[in-house]
């Protein structure tokens, strides 16, 4: 066994998880296994409950790989031949499913904004009523190139009076943040294992409208992306269509049963906060700017403006922090210099005083200094 204490990870994912959640994973179990499938099922059951919605009207898919094999599934099996996507893009992930779409050949529109502005509702709106032929629109709630939180109710708004089909990448937001899926108007929503449920890196899930889900028969470009074809294998006998990663599940349920005795989404959300809240008071003491302005501003990540000084060297200070046993994120945005820190995963205040005490003396080390 290795000795070597863990990283604190302050970044967007993977996380920090429990000691428990870890040594949930210490055990094998069959895929086939009666105990397993009764283990997706209540999987299935309590993420349908987290997006605040009936399994009368919304079922969860569960998918192999990372989050992006999510949002691919969604693409490419739930778009007609002849459908067409409004992308609303911010910043690096909205651009990676436009990519997506255009390797699937699936025509796109793309409203893109600045990455520290929000997209308009009314933009939306004048798209959707100039083009009868856009069939979905897709948006990131929070854009984890930035941090921003963008309106996912407004716009549900705009794309449910439009009769349009609504897919939300929540990867960074769901179980962390409040979102109810159908008074948002949301038809899909994918997000991943190893974000705000605090579980580790393994599979994607799917949350889908059924009525949304039953529609898309012979949509599918892929066999192992096809999400009705995985939807139905669940269903039948509970079991995947492949090898599942049983042992990443056995961490997920875990992780769920924790975030239920933490009080469920309210309450992960108010830790969550206290962290960023915490930070960014200490981060702006330490004389940092935030790249976006505060009302754009969400606490699940926050970006960072480089610091104007002549010492400061990102590299540098990355590795000075890994040194001492914490990862942060770089930077993503393409119009600035930045660098990002997460305020989510099995992290407290403390861990952020941790964090905040260890830059500090990282600046010292390197002779920067950013206040007066």
């Amino acid at each position: 066994m290795n000795s070597t204490p863990d990283k604190l990870l302050f970044t967007p994912g993977p996380l920090t998880t429990s000691a428990t959640v870890k040594e949930a994973m210490l055990r094998d179990l069959g895929s086939r296994d009666f105990e397993f499938i009764a283990l997706v099922r209540d999987i299935r059951r309590r993420l349908v409950a987290l997006g605040e919605v009936s399994e009368d009207d919304y079922t969860a898919i569960l998918m192999q790989g990372s989050g992006t094999f999510g949002l691919e599934a969604v693409l490419s099996s739930t778009v007609a031949p002849d459908g067409k996507l409004l992308a609303i893009v911010n910043g690096a992930y909205g651009r990676r499913l436009v990519q997506m779409a255009r390797i699937l050949r699936i025509p796109t529109l793309v409203l893109e904004t600045e990455e520290d502005q929000t997209p308009d509702p009314a933009a939306v709106d004048a798209l959707l009523a100039q083009d009868p032929a856009i069939t979905h629109v897709s948006l990131a709630h929070c854009e984890t190139t930035s941090g921003i939180i963008n309106p996912v109710d407004a716009i549900g708004a705009v794309v449910q009076r439009h009769q349009r089909i609504y897919f939300v990448d929540a990867m960074s937001s769901f179980g962390g943040m409040p979102l109810n899926l159908a008074a948002c108007g949301i038809d899909y929503l994918v997000s991943s294992a190893n974000k705000c449920i605090e579980g580790v890196p393994g599979f994607a899930f799917i949350l889908a409208r059924k009525r949304a889900l039953l529609a898309t028969e012979g949509y599918a470009r892929s066999l192992s992306f096809d999400l009705l074809g995985q939807y139905r294998g669940l269903e039948q006998n509970g079991q995947f269509r492949f090898t599942p990663p049983t042992h990443t599940m056995l961490a997920f349920h875990q992780a769920l049963l924790e975030l239920e005795l933490e009080g469920n989404v309210m309450g992960r959300a108010a830790r969550y906060q206290r962290n960023h809240a915490v930070l960014l008071a200490g981060m702006r003491q330490l004389g940092f700017r935030t790249y976006l302005p505060e009302d754009k501003q969400g606490y699940i990540i926050t970006a960072f403006r480089y610091p104007a000084h002549p010492n400061f060297d990102f590299t540098e200070f990355y590795q000075r922090l890994n040194d001492r046993g914490l990862a942060i994120y770089p930077g993503k945005t393409g119009n600035a210099d930045c660098f990002r820190i997460g305020h989510i995963g099995r992290l407290y205040p403390t861990d952020m005083e941790r964090l905040l005490d260890a830059i500090a003396a990282v600046l010292t080390e390197m002779e920067i200094q950013l206040v007066d």
